[in-house]
């Protein structure tokens, strides 16, 4: 199968949708990748690299995506990949179609097969591929927090961690799924006194044993809301 790696067009996209490790073991296993100038230069992979890995760069995105049998991306085609798209090619991509109706609508028209990566489901029913992006969420979510409690950028000027004499900040962490635990984790991580609100039972016991007495759970209602928030 010939695999294309166009560039990420979309404002403050720096991934790309192959690594050089990903194009080798595409290589390995009999496939030929082409991959767009400087797709890789957000991540610091520049094209020698993907080309020690096997990849053959393309200076022009309109080449692969008229050569290429799967086009494998990041973020969701932006209006000028979507009318590069044909009928007998397949895209590999985050979508969330869902408050996209123009999209939709470019991709049912464009008759290629459009796969998804946060529908893509494993054996349990997990989302295998929209988890990692829960996970940076979550540990990402705590980092802004710290950082926006400042008083140089408007906030509080609280140290989420405190300092000997001085209290931590309280977390309160609004529901224990991927995001969630992931803030958690962060958050504990810094020090701070931290409160998970959920209502599943279930989960607030594995959060319990897995953090142990740092973390407070609490069963998620319209008081403890109020209470723990407000």
């Amino acid at each position: 199968m010939l695999i294309g790696v166009p560039k990420e067009i979309k404002n403050h996209e720096y991934r790309v949708g192959l690594t050089p490790t990903s194009v080798r073991e595409f290589i390995a296993h009999g496939h030929d990748v082409l991959v767009e100038t400087n797709a890789g230069g957000g991540i610091g992979s520049s094209d020698e690299i993907y080309q020690f890995a096997g990849a053959q760069i393309v200076g022009d995105p309109a080449e692969i995506f008229a050569k290429a049998e799967l086009i494998v991306k990041v973020k969701e085609p932006q209006a000028a990949e979507r009318q590069m798209l044909r009928p007998d090619q397949v895209l590999f991509t985050y979508l969330h179609l869902a408050p996209d109706p123009d999209q939709t609508r470019d991709l049912v028209n464009s008759g290629a097969v459009c796969i998804a990566y946060e529908t893509v489901t494993d054996g349990h029913g997990g989302l295998p591929l929209l988890a990692p992006m829960s996970q940076v969420a979550g540990r990402l979510s705590i980092q802004a927090g710290a950082s926006a409690l400042e008083r140089a950028k408007g906030g509080r000027g609280i140290l989420l961690g405190g300092v000997p004499g001085v209290a931590p900040a309280k977390v309160v962490v609004i529901g224990g799924g991927v995001v969630g635990e992931n803030a958690i984790y962060m958050a504990l991580g810094m020090a701070a006194d931290v409160t998970v609100l959920d209502r599943r039972v279930d989960v607030l016991a594995r959060l319990a044993q897995r953090f142990g007495a740092a973390l407070k759970t609490v069963y998620s209602t319209r008081a403890s809301l109020e209470d723990y928030v407000l």
